[in-house]
């Protein structure tokens, strides 16, 4: 249903979006990210995810071009392990404006307006992760807080160019120093095959209802997880529109599966992968799922795995403990909050990121670069 713009240009109509509108929101897509996907991820992030359909809004021109979009997607959220019914947290992602007609307002209107659906929808809370040049917005003038930081750990798996500009990022002392990271990370590998103990990685062609009651249990132990069954993780990572990912399992002794892990494969041409997430219960299994990820990404042909971490959190803490380096302290990206039912405990969780279980695989976008 059309509505009178808030915020938008005079000749600007926002209006919530479906399903007939992706054609034109993966054109926008493609023009705005440069991009040439758009008919595929589009429809994928929008419709296919199993925790529901995105909420989208876009602005139409008179004519009825469509010049703006904004989208926010549902996740379901378990405290503890806990699934507290109805209330769903949004991600806010694809948030564009055609290159000509940025700085009208359209974007703040849209933000507005896609919030309020989520509210009626009764969902509990949003949150997000934009790039530097618009988290001002966000907060200085839309009202969200900034909750937290996410930073890139690095783990070289060789010593050569590639290793040592992608530390250069954290200053010319780390690039130098690659070859003696390098040697660390080996030994640090040979520790981690040590800890697997009778854990072997195997690649997983899909996940299956095994993986959930792991991921279940991994669940208890934080404050804020994005649940994680298989369905999920199928949509996520082995259904997503680039086939970059690429999910392994420990096999325990009994050859029962004891935890997974993701990574995203170097693109043609590249020499940089990242580990996804890995998730275990049981540390043995983590050290295999870890151990594993690596050897999968080296045998692809990186230089680099790269992992990104919320600041202050667990995964950060692992990440350090593991080999993998920090980077400059300025290279931090804002995750950002808005609440919209501030007595929900989720809305409250949402606000506390250091205790959440994140990684990679909960950014909206579907690579990470």
């Amino acid at each position: 249903m059309e509505t009178t713009p808030r915020s938008a240009a005079p000749e600007v109509t926002t209006r919530s979006a479906g399903p007939t509108d992706r054609a034109a929101q993966a054109a926008l897509y493609d023009r705005c990210f440069e991009k040439r996907d758009g008919e595929r991820v589009v429809p994928w992030r929008y419709d296919a995810n199993p925790h529901g359909r995105a909420l989208s809004r876009v602005g139409n021109l008179a004519g009825g071009e469509l010049i703006s979009n904004y989208a926010c997607s549902p996740r379901v959220v378990l405290l503890h392990g806990e699934e507290l019914g109805r209330p769903r947290v949004g991600q806010t992602g694809d948030v564009m404006t055609h290159p000509d007609h940025r700085r009208g307002g359209v974007f703040s209107g849209l933000d507005r307006e896609t919030l309020a659906d989520a509210r009626d929808a009764g969902w509990s809370a949003v949150f997000g992760l934009p790039n530097r040049r618009s988290a001002h917005i966000f907060v200085g003038e839309l009202g969200w807080r900034e909750v937290g930081g996410l930073r890139p750990w690095t783990f070289v798996l060789r010593p050569d160019a590639t290793a040592r500009q992608e530390r250069l990022r954290a200053g010319r002392l780390a690039a130098a120093a690659v070859p003696w990271v390098h040697r660390r990370g080996r030994a640090m590998r040979s520790r981690l095959r040590r800890e697997a103990g009778a854990c072997e990685a195997r690649r997983l062609e899909r996940f299956t209802p095994e993986v959930d009651p792991l991921s279940l249990e991994v669940a208890r132990d934080y404050a804020w997880m994005v649940r994680r069954d298989h369905a999920y993780l199928n949509w996520r990572f082995l259904d997503a529109p680039s086939g970059r990912f690429a999910a392994l399992g420990a096999s325990a002794a009994t050859g029962e599966l004891a935890g997974y892990g993701v990574v995203q494969l170097p693109a043609a041409g590249e020499a940089l992968g990242h580990v996804i997430e890995v998730l275990a219960p049981d540390p043995a299994a983590w050290a295999c799922v870890l151990e594993g990820a690596l050897a999968l990404l080296e045998e692809a042909g990186a230089s680099v795995a790269r992992a990104h971490a919320v600041t202050g959190s667990r995964w950060e803490g692992e990440l350090a403990s593991r080999g993998f380096r920090p980077p400059k302290a300025a290279d931090s990206k804002p995750v950002i909050a808005h609440v919209l039912a501030a007595d929900h405990p989720l809305a409250q969780a949402t606000q506390r990121p250091r205790e959440w279980f994140f990684t990679d695989g909960d950014r909206d976008d579907e690579l990470v670069r």
